[in-house]
């Protein structure tokens, strides 16, 4: 039996999700980094992902979706989850909401890592869907107090801080956040200095050209990626070395800390399986096609 999980039927349990995705980036799933990019237009890029296995699942995902920052939402595509043993198709998901969820908690669980434990206040840079599935994720994970939002539309950045006052989160104006969230399109560094012992997550440098970070800030921080292979910056180590204790991760509370992921086809598997577990126990039926 195949389902179909639009926008409305994706229900996660944050923490749970959060505890299955730690599990699945400490063990170092494999098949995490493949993939293949095609561009399809200047506005367009096809990426499709090859199948992302995870220890534990019975299920392997592919991933075929299109980026275009001119338009909102800007992915769309589609996830499919397939059995592991059979290859049958269990379901077919939308890779929109997914693919946000992804980026969002897999951003915030860097931050949470790296970030010095009795940080509570927080800057966002980019007040669209990424900005805040990271808060949201973050704030699962930790106390948030406050956040600063920056954005080139004022009243994007008006309607966030709206929106993080649903979560509990009061807006700080303009203070300096302790944890940096970047979520922009930027081809251009927009972040050149933090002070002593900010934590910055960037998720605008999965694909070539993207810059959100200026070369002096990586070169004095501690840069932690999900895939060497995949990254375009530098890196020191990566986000699995740190949890299985291979590297210290932060080692001071006055140390930078970097976390730029690119994004891994294991994550969507781990997501995908959680979401088709929650609605095959909710009613299966209603989105049965065959």
């Amino acid at each position: 039996m195949t389902i179909v999980l639009g926008a409305g039927d994706v229900e996660v349990d944050l923490p749970r999700l959060a505890a299955e995705l730690t599990e699945a980036l400490r063990a170092g799933a494999s098949g995490s980094g493949r993939r293949i990019r095609a561009a399809v237009s200047p506005d367009v890029t096809a990426m499709v992902l090859l199948p992302g296995l995870a220890p534990g699942i019975p299920a392997y995902t592919v991933k075929v979706h299109a980026k275009n920052p001119n338009r909102s939402p800007a992915i769309t595509g589609v996830i499919c989850l397939h059995d592991l043993a059979t290859g049958d198709l269990l379901a077919l998901i939308d890779s929109g909401p997914l693919t946000a969820l992804r980026t969002g908690l897999g951003g915030a669980l860097g931050a949470h890592l790296l970030a010095r434990p009795e940080a509570r206040t927080v800057t966002v840079i980019g007040a669209g869907a990424q900005g805040r599935a990271q808060l949201e994720a973050l704030a699962a994970l930790r106390p948030v107090e406050s956040v600063a939002v920056r954005d080139t539309d004022p009243a994007a950045a008006a309607s966030f801080a709206e929106w993080a006052s649903g979560l509990g989160i009061k807006a700080s104006g303009d203070a300096e956040g302790e944890i940096v969230l970047m979520a922009t399109w930027s081809r251009e560094p927009v972040l050149h200095r933090v002070p002593p012992g900010t934590h910055v997550t960037s998720l605008g440098a999965d694909e070539p050209g993207k810059a959100e970070l200026g070369a002096e800030l990586l070169a004095d921080a501690l840069v932690v990626v999900d895939d060497p292979e995949l990254a375009h910056v530098a890196a020191d180590t990566t986000i699995g070395a740190v949890l299985r204790g291979e590297h210290p991760g932060r080692t001071s509370a006055d140390q930078v800390t970097v976390y730029s992921p690119a994004g891994l086809p294991m994550q969507d598997l781990v997501i995908a399986w959680h979401v088709h577990q929650n609605a095959c126990r909710k009613s299966p039926a209603v989105f049965d096609i065959g």
